[in-house]
């Protein structure tokens, strides 16, 4: 695995072990950070996240998110960078990002 700031690899290594043994298939920590990449890239493309230009940190903005649309978006990026996740891999993947997300607060349950 790349080069993870502590954070991210602590939130790599959670979904890692949420995702069911059965479901994990052939995927790797790599092929998850592929996956957060590519849901962080379809919220830039939506405006509710921005890059500090200076730091390189990332902002997360308030605004909906379509699960479906960026469920669309990451298939298509797998299929284009020709991974073996399936549809269902992704799906763990979100979910847990997201539960991760409620459990450190950065997100709330609705």
């Amino acid at each position: 695995m790349a080069l993870l700031e502590p954070e991210e690899r602590e939130l790599v290594e959670f979904i890692y072990r949420t995702i069911p043994s059965e479901d994990r298939g052939t995927l790797t920590p790599d092929d998850i950070l592929f996956v957060l990449d590519s849901m962080d890239d379809f919220l830039q493309e939506q405006g509710l996240v921005k890059e500090d230009p200076e730091t390189g940190e990332m902002e997360y903005l308030d605004g909906e998110v379509d699960e479906t649309e960026q469920l669309d978006y990451v298939l298509a990026a797998v299929r284009e960078d020709d991974r073996a996740i399936t549809s269902v891999q992704v799906q763990l993947i979100q979910d847990a990002e997201l539960q991760y997300g409620i459990e450190h607060g950065y997100y709330t349950e609705e």
